[in-house]
């Protein structure tokens, strides 16, 4: 087994166990905003005053939209290691391995109409009169790589065609 997927299986799966405690962060932090609401967002540097209730309500809502990542995460990282393992048994041009490329280009979409639900919120909150130090900015390169990964798809499933092809001609 080549030493570069064992790796990247390991890497996987620690990304797995990381993506987990990062959502637990998260809700940890939103649970704190509602529970020690006033302490909560004076900590992290938000002033009460005109545009307090829009901010926080912003900030809640961009916690439950990063917890929401967490299962779709999740499932582009199990879909990565299914790949890799069948990349291990020799045989990665099969029909499920295109299938699964598919599907993560979809969660992909998932991911990036998240991200400009984010975009809108911090923009809503900058209009509030409060400025918060988050930074965020469209960029073509994630949707570029949806496309990429439709494309590697279709390219996974005609190899799988063109192998049982083959194997029936054989």
């Amino acid at each position: 087994m080549p030493q570069g997927l064992t790796l990247t299986r390991q890497v996987l799966k620690t990304l797995r166990v990381l993506t987990w405690a990062y959502g637990g962060a998260i809700l940890a932090l939103l649970i704190a905003s509602f529970v020690e609401r006033e302490w909560f967002f004076r900590a992290i540097g938000v002033k009460a005053g005109d545009g307090f209730g829009i901010i926080a309500i912003g900030m809640q809502m961009m916690a439950v939209l990063g917890i929401a990542t967490i299962p779709i995460n999740l499932s582009i990282i199990d879909r990565l290691i299914a790949m890799v393992d069948t990349v291990r048994s020799g045989d990665p041009f099969v029909f499920s391995n295109a299938r699964r490329l598919k599907q993560i280009a979809w969660l992909v979409v998932g991911l990036q109409v998240i991200h400009l639900a984010i975009g809108v919120i911090i923009r809503a909150i900058g209009k509030a009169g409060q400025h918060l130090d988050m930074d965020w900015s469209f960029s073509l390169t994630p949707w570029i790589a949806v496309l990429l990964i439709f494309v590697l798809a279709n390219v996974f499933e005609h190899g799988a065609r063109m192998r049982a092809d083959l194997e029936g001609t054989v």
